[in-house]
């Protein structure tokens, strides 16, 4: 007999991990290192937080094409608390994430200050 809920859930499974290596490509092409021990849950957190950073670089006026450039390629920032913070060699997903929202706060808090 076949057990459908696991044929179900191991479907469930191939999707999320093809959806996490399509994220982590992208976060590659950002010049965000991903490992193999990343879980998916891990993966999906780094691209939230990138994204939530962009999304406050952009509302501050900042250019995604200046400020982060393509992988391997040198910028030059409007301002650097614009450009994304890469991921330390030894850095844990979760190190990571808690980096970037402590960055994206810096980011949103001096906005206020200044305005």
């Amino acid at each position: 007999m076949v057990d459908v809920n696991a044929s179900a859930q191991d479907s469930g499974d191939a999707e999320r991990d093809r959806i996490a290596r399509d994220i982590a490509g992208r976060l590659f092409q950002r010049g965000v290192d991903v490992r193999d021990d990343d879980s998916d849950d891990d993966i999906t957190a780094i691209e939230e937080e990138v994204e939530q950073f962009e999304t406050i670089v952009q509302a501050r006026g900042g250019d995604l094409m200046v400020d982060e450039p393509p992988r391997g390629q040198k910028g030059r920032p409007d301002d650097a608390r614009f450009r994304l913070p890469l991921r330390n060699a030894d850095e844990t997903a979760s190190a990571y994430v808690e980096r970037l929202r402590q960055a994206s706060a810096n980011l949103r808090t001096r906005h206020r200050d200044e305005g």
